[in-house]
């Protein structure tokens, strides 16, 4: 495949990302014409300026925030394993949140927090879920050697698993409107996208992508094995625990806000990986933007496919992303046979 130069493709990608918004804004069950962006956040709006003010803005920037959160993680778990099939589900942060969701939802509690912080009790229990499932799995990868990469995705595997089984458990023994929330927070949604989710999630994703990028020379360091890293100068422990660490806090925020979107952090880093190449310097920007790009299409598709009902986004990311994945290996496959 012919690679973009990383300076071009980051002002398509930014154009790209402008004419998604563009799109989530003015389609949906209610279309809205272009006009009404000028009266945004004016006094006299109509029902439509409403629409776009409370509820379209809202979702807009939630699934641009996630998706660039999901896709700059997801290539940064991508250097840090050295390898382009993993994503950020790997340390056990998404399946840790589902466990937490549902415990949430089963017995219903953390109540107290949730209307203290402003947040729903799902996403805190989501939130906590996923940080005490990635603390497990650096402390299983960790020993005094240092930690091993090797066993962190083996301890995420059997975690994931675990945490699966819990999860099943909850379903198992939840009645009929438990067992759909759970159903309903796993397959990725962001309907309950407000303005004060935007504001906690842009807390974090904002400076994580900000950053994520200055990690790059080291993660390309990374790319040529660990030793070689270090006679480079690289503190290769603290540089594991560092995005570990980041990692775990953004997408874990991103799923607490939005549910388990799949296919983001997988995907988009892999593809913007073939059309730039592996410099981590540009990898990680350019897959923040593509992953926006891909979230905002995925959610405006979710909302207008079967309107006035609403597809789950994860649902539209997973029916998108296995195709095009498996396409890719495809013709990975046939390039290296010729």
């Amino acid at each position: 495949m012919h690679r973009l130069p990383p300076r071009a493709f980051m002002v398509v990608a930014l154009v790209l990302l402008v004419l998604a918004v563009l799109l989530g804004l003015l389609v949906g069950p209610v279309q809205i014409a272009p006009v009404k962006l000028l009266t945004l956040w004016s006094a006299d709006q109509d029902m439509d300026g409403r629409v776009l003010e409370l509820i379209r803005l809202p979702r807009v920037l939630l699934a641009a925030l996630v998706g660039a959160c999901l896709a700059s993680c997801g290539a940064v778990m991508q250097g840090l394993f050295r390898n382009p099939l993993a994503d950020p589900s790997l340390i056990g942060v998404s399946s840790g949140a589902s466990v937490g969701a549902s415990c949430v939802i089963f017995f219903g509690g953390f109540g107290f927090l949730g209307s203290g912080l402003g947040l729903p009790a799902i996403a805190i229990g989501a939130f906590l879920g996923g940080m005490a499932a990635t603390a497990v799995v650096y402390r299983l990868a960790t020993s005094v050697t240092g930690t091993s990469v090797s066993t962190m995705l083996l301890a995420g595997i059997a975690i994931t698993a675990l945490a699966g089984a819990v999860t099943s458990l909850f379903s198992f023994f939840a009645d009929n409107e438990m067992l759909r929330r759970i159903s309903l927070w796993q397959m990725g949604n962001l309907d309950s996208a407000n303005w004060h989710r935007v504001m906690v999630i842009a807390a974090v994703v904002i400076p994580l992508v900000l950053v994520l990028p200055r990690e790059g020379r080291a993660l390309n360091a990374m790319l040529l094995g660990e030793s070689e890293a270090r006679h480079l100068g690289i503190g290769v422990e603290q540089l594991k625990r560092r995005l570990i660490v980041l990692t775990a806090l953004g997408v874990g925020v991103a799923v607490a806000v939005s549910g388990v979107v799949a296919f983001v952090g997988l995907i988009v880093p892999h593809l913007v990986r073939l059309l730039i190449g592996p410099d981590h310097r540009y990898l990680i920007p350019g897959s923040a933007l593509l992953g926006a790009v891909l979230l905002l299409l995925a959610d405006t598709g979710a909302r207008t496919l079967m309107s006035p009902a609403e597809l789950p986004t994860g649902v539209i990311t997973a029916l998108l992303g296995a195709p095009f994945f498996v396409a890719l290996l495809l013709r990975q496959r046939r390039d290296l046979v010729s």
